[in-house]
């Protein structure tokens, strides 16, 4: 009998483990992982990337600091699919298309690639002294903007013109530090008061000021030839939002995904798809009907090199989002499943992980669930499932154990997520830590993997430290060296996922068409699947984190149990 569809997919970045895709390699030979995992979601920074740990793609191509295409050649051998990246609604400042336009300006031929604000808007809004245009305020009161102020970049074409273009995401601008040689040469002027404004000019550019701002004292006569100079040298770094009406967008499309094909995947996440198409009036997040117009159509894309898709999305549970994708026929993501289990063992109660199993099963909605991932504990999607109140107390709770809390604008309501390792939101309990792993291998969906909690990996507050401001996300994202997995690898709590993993990877009652069955009564739960005559068992006790997995075969007999008992 074949193994089962929906076997467990590891997630790591390509440096997560050792420092290469490779040394990840030399841990999954090993005999301890044999048959444990069926799938491997590499993160984005596997391509050539710049900003946000692989998110901001310059190009698909490897990165041959992590990557080379023996690797893959390699998983493949292992028989271990890929899940990929691909970032439909922007790319980097540096990709190639970006790059031709500043260099080219409106003789490039990617002037359309990106969206031009101005171009968008025309006709709908005020020029402002700026130079760009305000929208008419009724145009923009549904949209959603992730940062202060409007979603625009201005930037310099090789003419002297500025021209804004939407990025939703990352930016920065960076100017050239002169030296006093610099300006001898740019402002016509003599050594020592080149240097003198060069000192000058650099402490407060190091201080965040822009050219504009600049105090510039006795040089003050100086000011256009060096804002002039300062300006022609400016770079960017950042997310540029496609124009998904240009036939060049379409083309890359396209090719990204034969090339992630060609790299050996079976699925495709769609990054921050639902924020790429815009109108005038209309949300930019999720627009109805664009936004589903969008996914057929790169559907279309993808059935022909063989990809599933699997759109990411956050947003409440009361909102149904998960089971309208489900209804067009895609694989969405349990976002519900971590908040769930931390809830169901701070009330000692299963109840709530029953109902939204008998929901999926019930649906028929095929899901991918997780414990921990690279961005955090998703809490704020239980809105509709849990109430207000019982949402901040869980991140009142992870908070207490450790956690960061990200907020969108300032607002408590807009929290999305709580940065945490999963074991340490457990409150570093290796008991809790292999129940909940139980608990998400038999919960419906194809369970997937985050290293760090394989390994039961605590808060890395020295990576949030070193990473300054914003760098709350890696709290969850360590870098182990291979002697420090050796070590883990020892520790029970690890050694019993990995019996609980191949368990689920390899037993054949496991699968998305299976039978389940699931009951609780107070602090108890029980889940069974069941195929051709097979039947996989989990009896759990969310007051002690006791519990018991048994697989029976067609005979009857008992081929695999797992124990977990405590006497608390």
């Amino acid at each position: 009998m074949r193994a089962n569809d929906n076997g467990p997919m590891l997630n790591a970045y390509p440096d997560s483990v050792g420092g290469t895709l490779k040394d990840m390699i030399t841990f999954l030979k090993r005999p301890e992982l044999k048959d444990v995992f069926q799938s491997f979601y590499i993160l984005p920074s596997i391509f050539n990337t710049d900003l946000d740990r692989g998110f901001s793609v310059i190009d698909y191509g490897l990165n041959e600091l992590f990557a080379e295409g023996g690797d893959l050649e390699e998983l493949k051998s292992l028989g271990i699919d890929l899940k990929l990246d691909f970032v439909l609604n922007h790319a980097s400042v540096l990709s190639p298309q970006f790059q031709d336009i500043l260099k080219n300006g409106e003789n490039s031929v990617y002037k359309d690639f990106f969206i031009n604000w101005n171009k968008f808007w025309e006709n709908h809004g005020e020029m402002t002294e700026e130079g760009y245009i305000q929208p008419d305020p009724d145009l923009i009161q549904h949209m959603f903007f992730r940062k202060p102020g409007l979603p625009i970049l201005m930037v310099r074409m090789p003419d002297g013109g500025s021209v804004p273009y939407w990025n939703t995401f990352y930016q920065e601008v960076r100017y050239p530090r002169p030296g006093a040689q610099d300006l001898m040469s740019a402002l016509g002027m003599q050594y020592k008061a080149a240097e003198q404004l060069a000192g000058l000019v650099n402490v407060q550019l190091d201080e965040g000021r822009k050219p504009s701002e600049l105090e510039l004292g006795r040089y003050e006569g100086r000011r256009e030839a060096l804002t002039e100079y300062l300006e022609a040298g400016r770079r960017y770094l950042g997310q540029m939002d496609l124009n998904i009406r240009s036939p060049l967008v379409w083309e890359y499309y396209d090719r990204t995904l034969e090339t992630l094909a060609g790299y050996g995947a079976g699925i495709v996440r769609l990054d921050a798809f639902a924020y790429a198409p815009k109108e005038p009036g209309e949300k930019n997040f999720l627009n109805d009907p664009g936004t589903w117009d969008l996914l057929e159509r790169v559907r279309r894309l993808a059935d022909q090199y063989g990809l599933m898709l699997l759109p990411e999305i956050h947003a409440g549970y009361g909102e149904k989002i998960y089971e309208l994708l489900a209804k067009k026929g895609y694989m969405t993501y349990d976002f519900f499943l971590p908040g769930l289990i931390i809830d169901a063992f701070e009330r000692k109660d299963g109840g709530r992980l029953a109902a939204w199993a008998r929901e999926l099963t019930d649906s028929g909605i095929r899901v991918v669930n997780m414990l921990g991932c690279h961005d955090g504990i998703p809490l704020l999607d239980l809105k509709g499932m849990l109430t207000d109140e019982e949402i901040s107390r869980l991140i009142d709770i992870v908070v207490s154990r450790g956690g960061y809390v990200k907020n969108l604008h300032g607002q408590k309501n807009m929290y999305y997520q709580v940065n945490a390792t999963y074991y340490s939101a457990l409150g570093e309990d290796d008991g809790r830590m292999v129940l909940a792993r139980a608990l998400q291998l038999f919960m419906p969906g194809k369970p997937q993997v985050w290293y760090l909690d394989l390994f039961a990996g605590s808060n890395d507050y020295e990576a949030v430290k070193k990473a300054g401001a914003g760098g709350h996300k890696e709290i969850n994202r360590t870098n182990l060296p291979l002697e420090q997995i050796e070590a883990r690898m020892a520790l029970p709590v690890v050694q019993e996922q990995i019996r609980l993993l191949r368990f689920r990877n390899t037993f054949p009652a496991f699968g998305f068409n299976s039978e389940f069955t699931v009951k609780h009564q107070n602090s108890g739960i029980w889940m069974c699947w069941s195929r051709e005559g097979y039947r996989a068992e989990l009896t759990a006790d969310l007051s002690d984190a006791g519990f018991t997995v048994q697989g029976i075969g067609p005979d009857g007999r008992v081929s695999f149990v797992q124990q977990q008992i405590f006497d608390r």
